[in-house]
């Protein structure tokens, strides 16, 4: 049985925007098609279709103001949270005029306030407070028994991975190396991203410290593979780096391939967002295109 509800009926009209080159597509409900896993897929398709890293669904505005949202993967699979698809959410927000920021949405059965500081030339600054992350097996939903005495988990060649399992609304494997390379992550992440010890899956991150204040990390995402940026992922690596001590509370930046993000960590956790979102455009799937996917 499915964990989660029906696929909603979407909309033709759609917005993209990307948070340093991690992109998503906005549809809000309607009456256009369904997005069930196959169509979600041909919707993301970067060939046959629009083309994204993800589709946001976003429901009407509820009496208490909130925002309801559900968000799924290239592949059609649906998941927890995205913080760049988050911030990309505030966007289309401020820039179709549905009230002023900021926002609460309701995502994976949990509320998130995103704040929009400004605009310019299509470029917003977007800040995300994802809530207070969790560290620990338990977190991630992944079995004691796969690791040793000292926490760590054993890597596909019988190497010791130093690991921070983080949850941020979704469930992250991080892994402390000094070896952060695309060479090894097309390894780990494909051997981690769904490894048996893991009930759901996790994102994987290959992070190394900076000094105090910085981070350089490399992503796989679950249901995507290689992931230029990722707001989620930067937010476990900065966790990861306060729990682990080579971090300092406070303000981190997380750089990735594609730019880099902010992440403010508290001392109990909590966990703010933010960076750019560069709109791209917005259009509706044509009449032929939502025919193939009916």
């Amino acid at each position: 049985m499915s964990r989660w509800p029906p696929p909603p009926v979407l909309a033709a009209s759609f917005y993209k925007a990307h948070g340093l080159g991690n992109d998503y597509l906005v549809f809000e409900e309607g009456d256009a098609w369904c997005a069930a896993p196959a169509a979600v897929s041909q919707v993301c398709d970067r060939y046959r279709g629009v083309g994204s890293d993800g589709v946001v669904a976003l429901g009407p505005r509820r009496a208490d103001g909130v925002f309801p949202l559900r968000m799924f993967n290239p592949d059609g699979s649906e998941f927890e949270r995205s913080g760049n698809g988050l911030r990309i959410l505030a966007s289309h927000l401020a820039r179709s005029r549905q009230g002023s920021s900021p926002y609460v949405v309701e995502v994976g059965g949990e509320l998130v306030t995103l704040s929009v500081r400004e605009s310019v030339g299509g470029e917003y600054d977007v800040s995300c407070e994802m809530g207070r992350a969790r560290v620990g097996p338990e977190a991630v939903a992944l079995d004691r028994s796969a690791l040793d005495a000292e926490g760590r988990l054993k890597g596909p060649d019988g190497e010791l991975l130093r690991i921070v399992p983080v949850n941020v609304g979704n469930p992250h494997l991080v892994v402390l190396t000094d070896q952060v390379t695309e060479a090894r992550l097309s390894v780990l992440g494909p051997f981690l991203v769904a490894h048996p010890a893991l009930a759901h899956g996790a994102n994987i991150q290959l992070a190394k410290s900076s000094g105090a204040r910085a981070s350089d990390a490399l992503i796989w995402e679950r249901g995507v593979g290689p992931t230029a940026a990722s707001g989620t992922s930067s937010c476990a690596v900065a966790v990861a780096m306060v729990h682990s001590g080579e971090g300092s509370v406070g303000e981190i930046t997380v750089r990735m391939p594609g730019g880099e993000l902010s992440v403010t960590v508290s001392a109990d956790l909590d966990v703010v967002l933010r960076g750019p979102v560069q709109e791209s455009c917005t259009g509706e799937l044509a009449p032929g295109f939502l025919a193939v996917l009916d």
